[in-house]
């Protein structure tokens, strides 16, 4: 379903939930990203200055009074997106619709390679592309059976081999992100959406990138997030099989990857006053 769509701008979403150590320099990477014109940062119920630090590094920045997940403020920061695009056009901006990227707060500066993210979507190759980090043990965090649910999952639904069907990393079209509407809710959003555009017809590509983020640990609370997570995946796969969610036309699902030439060369070598000012609901 990919075709060329010209360059395109792109709004980036990064939900953040207590990341005022990092969620500047996120921030930062993103702004320079190339076609990125626009940062909104969801602050799901911190309790920290994130939504501070990320305003004073120039992101748009909605609140939720109360954390309420991760798809919930993808979907926030999506809808604040077409906020600002309705803003534009009522001040006479005759605006296409932007291309979303999504991205976790914890980034800091490798946020910046997000870029070969980007470029397929612009170029029109892929309706949703996905990271691809990596193969390292602290960067993927250790949190493998949860991997492997979603990645089983996801090759019963549509017939793909996702590598990392876990990353939050991604840019899609706005018409791919309209078909996968409404998002799944928590951590089932990213096994929900690569399931839900596959079985559209839309084209899907994994991408190396050079990024990296905080791994998650081996204490209490880390195992309380694994545990969340596996629920949340186990949800989305079981709703999608029982409404018997095939590949589109029952051919070849439309998955891919593609590699980033300096990341491929790296791993060979190392083996205000806007609608977003305002908090929302809770």
């Amino acid at each position: 379903m990919a075709s060329a769509t010209g360059a395109g701008r792109v709004a980036a979403v990064i939900p953040a939930k207590d990341e005022q150590e990092r969620i500047g320099a996120t921030v930062r990477a993103v702004r320079a990203l190339p076609g990125v014109d626009l940062v909104v940062v969801v602050d799901d119920g911190s309790r920290d200055d994130t939504a501070a630090v990320a305003r004073s590094e120039g992101a748009r920045v909605f609140r939720h009074a109360r954390n309420r997940g991760k798809g919930a403020a993808m979907q926030t920061g999506a809808e604040g997106v077409l906020g600002f695009e309705a803003h534009e056009r009522r001040s006479g901006a005759d605006i296409a619709p932007r291309h979303l990227l999504f991205l976790d707060a914890d980034l800091g500066a490798t946020a910046g390679a997000a870029a070969a993210l980007i470029e397929p979507v612009r170029a029109g190759r892929a309706d949703m592309t996905i990271a691809r980090f990596p193969r390292t043990r602290a960067r993927l965090g250790g949190h493998g059976f949860v991997v492997r649910l979603a990645r089983n999952g996801i090759r019963r639904a549509t017939g793909w081999e996702t590598e990392q069907p876990l990353n939050g990393q991604r840019c899609l079209t706005r018409q791919a992100f309209e078909a996968a509407c409404p998002l799944a809710p928590g951590f089932g959003v990213e096994t929900a959406l690569t399931i839900d555009l596959l079985s559209r017809g839309f084209t899907v590509v994994e991408v190396d990138v050079a990024m990296e983020h905080r791994a998650t640990g081996t204490d209490l609370r880390s195992q309380v997030h694994r545990a969340r997570q596996f629920v949340d995946v186990a949800r989305v796969l079981a709703v999608r099989e029982l409404r018997g969610v095939r590949p589109a036309g029952g051919g070849r699902p439309r998955g891919g990857s593609e590699r980033s030439p300096r990341f491929s060369e790296r791993r060979r070598k190392n083996a205000d006053g806007l609608p977003g000012e305002a908090p929302v609901g809770d």
